[in-house]
């Protein structure tokens, strides 16, 4: 944890050379929108304004929540292990989805309740499924702790062997629920005003959530301002090892990509933990569950995607791949005012 200490600025030198680069380009200014502004965070964070994306990698933390027994999903505890194990096995969504974008994939258990005999999911467990937030603390602070520390680990790891951007992504049934509650205590709103359908509760089992939602936060009087025992109280495994992924991300200087909403209660919980690895992160796509644009606006971040996704996996985020490589290259190849006899924009006061 002494590495969230360290964490320092993104490159402003950087960034600054990368909007020259742009504004060089023989088109109005800022006129490829928010993927120019995407295009400088990333060459902030690596230092220089020859951005590379080259390398790649989805990181879907794995846990189970004990709120399930709460009735507040439509299947039970002991899909997480089917879907993580698939994952891992390179059969299910996200890999489908990162096979068409050159993405790599690892799945990881840190929190599901079961053993999953499957030698390529990576075993980083800490804790047996959560327990229920309806009647107390999801996790310890010991818990807790090492949950975000695996998640710098593995950024570090992924960092030394090449990787220029981690897309979060997770699996864990039931992880909406916790998910609201975070969102309700962080942005300061009532539970139905964060509280969503999730992978498809009907209308009474919506309300039946949000009665949840409620009681885990009357239950554990969480403080937004105290962010690791928020994460202790209302989160999950995953969530913390995801936690851990931004803030390794901006310890190793490697761009982290957002996914939906749970991706991005974890990204608030960090930058709440350390604001400046908001710099280090990138939104990809705005999930349609109530909370994620409000999570987003947190942050200080906008997603260029708004389709209605909640797939979940880290799917949203590896949608970003294929615009941020269209941004780079016309970044990278697109003719340049000094090329041409095209008279150069001035910026408009």
């Amino acid at each position: 944890m002494d590495r969230i200490k360290q964490i320092v600025p993104a490159d402003r030198a950087a960034y600054k050379a990368a909007k020259e680069r742009w504004d060089s380009i023989a088109k109005p200014l800022g006129s490829f929108g928010l993927l120019e502004e995407m295009i400088q965070r990333i060459a902030a964070v690596q230092g220089t304004p020859d951005v590379d994306i080259s390398k790649r990698t989805a990181v879907i933390m794995c846990g189970d929540h004990g709120v399930v027994c709460e009735g507040v999903t439509q299947c039970g505890q002991e899909v997480t292990a089917q879907c993580a194990a698939a994952i891992a096995e390179g059969r299910s969504n996200i890999n489908a989805v990162a096979a068409a974008y050159g993405i790599d994939v690892m799945a990881v258990d840190v929190g599901i309740a079961e053993d999953v005999e499957c030698s390529s999911l990576i075993k980083r467990k800490v804790v047996r499924g959560t327990r229920n937030i309806a009647e107390g603390s999801a996790m310890t602070a010991a818990e807790t702790e090492a949950a975000i520390v695996t998640g710098m680990d593995i950024a570090g790891e992924l960092a030394g062997n090449g990787a220029k951007l981690i897309i979060t992504g997770e699996m864990g049934i039931g992880n909406t629920t916790p998910t609201a509650a975070l969102a309700s205590v962080l942005l300061g709103l009532p539970p139905e005003k964060v509280t969503g359908r999730g992978a498809g509760l009907s209308s009474e089992g919506l309300q039946k959530k949000v009665s949840v939602v409620r009681r885990a936060t009357e239950v554990n009087q969480p403080s937004p301002d105290r962010p690791l025992e928020l994460l202790q109280k209302l989160g999950g495994a995953e969530i913390a090892a995801m936690t851990g992924l931004f803030l390794g991300g901006a310890y190793y200087h490697v761009p982290v990509i957002i996914d939906g909403v749970i991706s991005a209660a974890a990204a608030a919980v960090a930058c709440k933990i350390q604001p400046l690895c908001s710099e280090y992160m990138l939104a990809s796509h705005c999930s349609c569950e109530p909370a994620g644009e409000g999570l987003l606006g947190y942050i200080g971040l906008r997603a260029p995607i708004n389709a209605g996704l909640r797939l979940g996996e880290g799917t949203g985020g590896a949608l970003l791949i294929p615009l941020l490589e269209g941004a780079l290259s016309l970044y990278n190849n697109a003719h340049r005012f000094e090329d041409t006899a095209i008279e150069r924009y001035v910026e408009l006061k």
